[in-house]
């Protein structure tokens, strides 16, 4: 049967293709037509149903006869009610509807609205123990105050589970265009019950004195920026290496679809490396769905801070409009995303991901006694987001490189989540960064989706490690050590082990490489720190992805977030439930999830903005390609580019 409005006719060419402003509208004129979006209703959350691999791959170019279909989250804001739909804007259909059971263990509530924010701040500053905790402080003027609503993890003995709340802190903001993060409020905290719009519990123990020092970042105080820094231009006279066909990007040997989406943000489909005349699949899907960001202090205003900041918050519906020559540099491709507001209207972001081609220093270099040396330089497409979540700001970027490499890496900046002392005061939780201004410890841990297909989607997992050999008749002069492999059979969570040099690698079940082993990516991951916060937790029950560095899981379309679908207020689900099954991972679909970031002692160089904190990992190909897929990268010597010959030189 045909659509009834096929894909094209919204601007959709591939089924992988982004959400655009007209389906979303689409959607929200099919659920007010079918009486499931009335004036009290809101939006949550809207996101792409993930079309069915079968038909990704079975797929024709210019084939205009696949379903879009969109998975519509609808709050009740009257009785706190909660459906999720499933609507088709092809078929101009409700498919499915189904009640969120937010009243039944284990719970969960839908992310937060923009507009939730707004209101959880007036309910808060319109009570009157708020209003008497604030003048206790001597602060009487509270108009440019700011009150910051929370999500209020799960302590299931407040007895508020199933009802929709949220926690408020309050900085104080002397004067509008005052930096609100210098001056926070201790000790007072208000709990939200955005349902009946009324503080259920205040809690003052606050007996420190608001903090009162200038803490300033832009450029109106901090005054005449340096001199001594010279321009660095950076120009392709030629134009980018890269190709664009709507969703598609082709760069050198890579392939890949973008994709962006409310929840996860920056999405990449399809990714593929050519080799020969072939382009062979790598990871079918590749995202950072979900992240933690677990406090480590016992104080009454920070002891159940968990974030989540793409469950709770939707890091996409976050995402900032990226300028040239501030978030990205060079000749630029950016890619515009459309998201829906909170009542289902489509709201976009310009300019949402860029993308473009860095250098990257030496690619590979040889120099032979008598022989013109060779070097080569490498370079790396680009492609990144950042999202704004409070305080802090979150760059996502994907590096390819020249030689078949895939690189993730995060920048955490913005400004840490403090709270107040006396000056000089001593906290093993919380260090002074600044006179009477706390820092709690935290850590920031992200979870990335890598969806494999090394190949094609039958795959298989192995663990390597390094092994010593002691001094005997197999290691006689004590220099000898070797490596280890081990099958992983089925789904797992495994740990890093910088000692033991700990990879895991992704290897084909069908194909085999020059030297006859099967095909392989290999994931170095980023050893830091797993969740502090201790086993039985509300914190480890609810981010057990956290808890290890790599899950090894068969994948499930109905398995997308790490934490579940709705990890606000919820009791815990996700990776450590869903590997219970004991499910194969033999010869099969993968998904690998990797943890990884930082944690975080603040120091006083992060106030009163945070430099980058850099984490990650990398992709690597072992065994994929028989030899260096780079030997025929260009020599872009200065020489050349001054009419000389195509060899670097010295000029000795």
């Amino acid at each position: 049967m045909r659509p009834v409005a096929p894909p094209s006719s919204f601007g959709v060419t591939h089924p992988l293709d982004m959400v655009t402003a007209q389906e979303i509208t689409a959607a929200r004129r099919i659920l007010v037509e079918s009486g499931d979006l009335t004036e009290t209703t809101r939006v949550p959350r809207i996101l792409p149903v993930e079309p069915a691999k079968d038909l990704v791959l079975g797929h024709v170019d210019g084939a205009d006869d696949f379903d879009r279909s969109l998975r519509v989250t609808l709050l009740e804001t009257d009785s706190g009610a909660v459906r999720e739909a499933v609507v088709s804007v092809t078929e101009g259909v409700v498919l499915d509807r189904r009640d969120v059971p937010t009243g039944t263990h284990p719970y969960g509530q839908p992310q937060y609205l923009f507009e939730e924010y707004e209101r959880a701040s007036e309910i808060v500053m319109a009570d009157r123990r708020w209003q008497a905790a604030m003048a206790r402080r001597g602060i009487t003027d509270t108009s440019h105050s700011l009150v910051a609503p929370l999500a209020p993890g799960y302590f299931p003995h407040e007895g508020y589970a199933g009802h929709r709340m949220i926690r408020s802190l309050t900085f104080h903001r002397r004067y509008d265009g005052d930096n609100p993060w210098a001056h926070p409020v201790a000790g007072l905290i208000a709990l939200v019950d955005l349902t009946a719009g009324e503080v259920v519990e205040l809690t003052d123990e606050g007996e420190v004195p608001v903090p009162s020092g200038d803490w300033h970042y832009t450029p109106d105080h901090v005054g005449e920026p340096r001199t001594s820094l010279k321009p660095l231009e950076i120009t392709q006279p030629e134009g980018p290496s890269f190709r664009v066909e709507g969703s598609l990007v082709r760069w050198e040997n890579w392939t890949m679809r973008v994709g962006f989406n409310a929840q996860e943000g920056l999405v990449l489909n399809q990714i593929s490396f050519r080799d020969g005349q072939e382009d062979r699949s790598v990871i079918y899907r590749a995202s950072v769905p979900e992240m933690v960001v677990p406090y480590g202090d016992t104080d009454v205003t920070r002891y159940w801070i968990s974030y989540f900041d793409a469950g709770e918050y939707l890091l996409g519906k976050n995402a900032n409009s990226l300028k040239l020559g501030c978030d990205c540099l060079g000749v630029i491709h950016y890619f515009d995303a459309v998201v829906a507001d909170d009542h289902g209207n489509p709201m976009p972001i310009p300019h949402a991901v860029c993308m473009h081609e860095e250098d990257y220093g030496i690619l590979w270099k040889h120099t032979e006694v008598g022989e013109q040396p060779q070097v080569r330089r490498s370079r790396r497409l680009v492609l990144s987001y950042f999202a704004t979540v409070g305080n802090y700001d979150y760059g996502f970027f994907w590096y390819f490189y020249l030689d078949g490499s895939i690189q993730m890496e995060t920048k955490a900046t913005g400004i840490v989540f403090v709270g107040a002392g006396e000056p000089g005061t001593e906290n093993r939780h919380a260090p002074e960064i600044a006179p009477g201004i706390l820092a709690p410890v935290h850590q920031h841990i992200f979870c990335a989706r890598l969806d494999m297909a090394v190949d094609g989607l039958a795959n298989s997992v192995e663990e390597e490690e390094l092994v010593g050999i002691p001094i005997g008749p197999e290691n006689p002069h004590g220099n000898a050590f070797t490596w280890r492999r081990t099958p992983l059979r089925s789904e797992t969570a495994r740990d890093a082990d910088s000692e033991a040099g700990r990879r895991w690698y992704v290897t084909s079940t069908g194909r085999r490489n020059g030297v006859g082993k099967p095909t392989a990516y290999q994931l170095t991951p980023m050893a830091g720190p797993r969740l502090m916060a201790q086993p039985g937790s509300s914190a480890a029950r609810r981010a057990t992805f956290a808890q290890h560095h790599l899950w090894a899981t068969p994948f499930d379309a109905a398995e997308r977030f790490p934490a579940g679908e709705f990890p606000n207020q919820h009791a815990g689900d996700g990776l450590g439930t869903w590997v219970e099954a004991g499910r194969s991972i033999e010869d099969t679909d993968v998904v690998l999830w990797h943890t990884f970031g930082p944690t975080h002692i603040p120091r006083p160089e992060d106030w009163p903005v945070m430099p980058v904190d850099y984490s990650g990992f990398w992709l690597k190909p072992h065994g994929f390609l028989d030899s260096n897929p780079a030997l025929d990268v260009p020599d872009w010597s200065q020489a050349r580019h001054h009419g000389g010959d195509h060899q670097c030189s010295c000029g000795h």
